[in-house]
């Protein structure tokens, strides 16, 4: 293995790791408040303990995402030193406010935990909305600063070196607020169902319990909201990307040739050597219609740049598709779930529709890694979209292989400690019933 191909693979395990525990600490709080204003509103003690339970969950996440997004700082730094050397000064400005919004995550994540009966009911609650907040904002920064690898501004670069840098306009790159909302919205989708999948999984086996059935629907409603307002999100990104990384969105569709009424490919296979998407199931001009808004509209193919600018076209076009069926079936649990209350029929009381949220819960987690997996792979050969080549900023280090194999088993360790330690969480979640059938304890 390379040293650059080891640096790559460590980043990406890392990165994999990583953003599951970020979109956790984004969306996890939410719900978390959710249940303790139902508690403040209702005075109902089952939302009491449901907060409360939440929030041992969320801290046990904060707690490895916390070490695991350290561990990344460190790498961008060791395992790229000439990107940070290049892009530290014009986007250093997010990674900051990053910091600063990991500390007030942290700081009302610990009021939050020991805070209670310490502080008044509401000042409790709002150090909870605090933590989802600041929790979100991490998010907005970090996915900010990728957005600017995608579509690089603030800067001109004169003699090869970036000068009147405007860390603002930096910030407010073409790309920021397209995939803010779209990574934003994909946490809450992902976090809800993979949480309201745990709750149906215990209600099929539990179906009284209290807890579960509240829990469930706070987290239904939570992914459902989210899921039906991502594909209107990846639409507004995806013409984003059109416009400014049309190399990418050509991947993405598995698009070789130039043409109008450029069909939506389901599925399929590119062959680079003889320039085909082969199996798939094309929709007449759908591609166009949905980027220009017009069938008759453009797209540009893979043809028309070096074939050294090439990203890895199977790997992106395969990842888009599993993001967007990841996605549609999601989209499809939520109509369901929305059907289903607007025949006024319980959705705890349903079995079917609870085994379908159950085997839902991963296809978000699974859409995120896909969706990144477009994103980061989809930018190759550069780091910086046309300005850096990846291959340009990795260390000169050699014996990059030995850091990467002490962070896979590092991961691995990590992994088996929080599967431990949420499935204790999980299976000693209280049993609470109506008052006429409170025998147990």
């Amino acid at each position: 293995m390379s040293d650059l191909l080891a640096a790559r693979s460590q980043m990406a395990m890392s990165l994999a790791f990583h953003i599951i525990f970020a979109v956790v600490g984004i969306a996890m709080p939410l719900m978390m408040v959710m249940a303790e204003w139902k508690w403040l509103r209702t005075r109902d003690d089952v939302y009491l303990t449901l907060a409360k339970q939440w929030a041992k969950g969320t801290a046990i996440l904060f707690a490895v995402g916390a070490v695991s997004g350290t561990v990344l700082s460190f790498e961008l730094g060791l395992l790229w030193p000439e990107f940070m050397r290049y892009a530290g000064p014009i986007i250093g400005m997010p990674f900051s406010l990053e910091g600063f919004a990991f500390f007030l995550e942290a700081i009302f994540l610990g009021i939050y935990l020991y805070g209670w009966k310490r502080v008044s009911p509401w000042a409790h609650w709002f150090s909870g909305v605090m933590v989802a907040f600041s929790g979100m904002m991490s998010g907005v920064f970090v996915v900010t600063a990728n957005a600017w690898m995608n579509t690089p501004a603030g800067f001109e670069l004169v003699n090869g070196k970036p000068v009147n840098i405007d860390p603002i306009a930096a910030m407010l790159n073409p790309a920021a607020v397209q995939q803010v909302v779209h990574m934003t919205l994909a946490a809450y989708a992902a976090v809800g169902f993979a949480v309201a999948a745990i709750h149906a999984f215990m209600l099929r086996r539990d179906r009284e319990n209290l807890f579960h059935r509240r829990a469930f629907v706070i987290a239904f409603i939570v992914g459902a909201v989210t899921s039906v307002l991502q594909p209107l999100s990846g639409d507004f990104l995806a013409r984003q990307v059109f416009r400014y990384q049309p190399i990418k969105l050509a991947a993405m569709e598995g698009q070789f040739e130039t043409e109008r009424r450029a069909p939506l490919r389901i599925g399929g296979w590119p062959d680079e050597k003889t320039g085909t998407t082969r199996y798939a199931i094309d929709i007449p001009a759908g591609l166009s219609l949905l980027v220009h808004h017009d069938p008759d509209g453009e797209i540009k193919g893979l043809n028309e740049f070096p074939r050294d600018e090439w990203p890895p076209v199977a790997i992106v076009h395969v990842a888009f598709q599993i993001m967007v069926g990841c996605g549609m079936t999601l989209l499809a649990a939520s109509l369901a779930g929305a059907w289903l209350a607007w025949r006024k029929k319980k959705l705890c009381d349903q079995r079917w529709f609870l085994t379908f949220v159950m085997l839902c819960g991963p296809l978000g987690f699974i859409a995120i890694e896909a969706g990144w997996t477009v994103t980061e792979v989809g930018r190759q050969p550069w780091i910086i979209y046309n300005y850096m080549r990846t291959a340009d900023a990795v260390t000169p280090m050699p014996g990059l292989i030995v850091p990467f194999i002490s962070f896979t088993i590092l991961y691995i360790f990590l992994a088996f400690v929080v599967v431990f330690l949420l499935k204790r969480q999980v299976f000693e979640s209280p049993r609470i019933f109506r008052p006429p059938e409170r025998t147990k304890p």
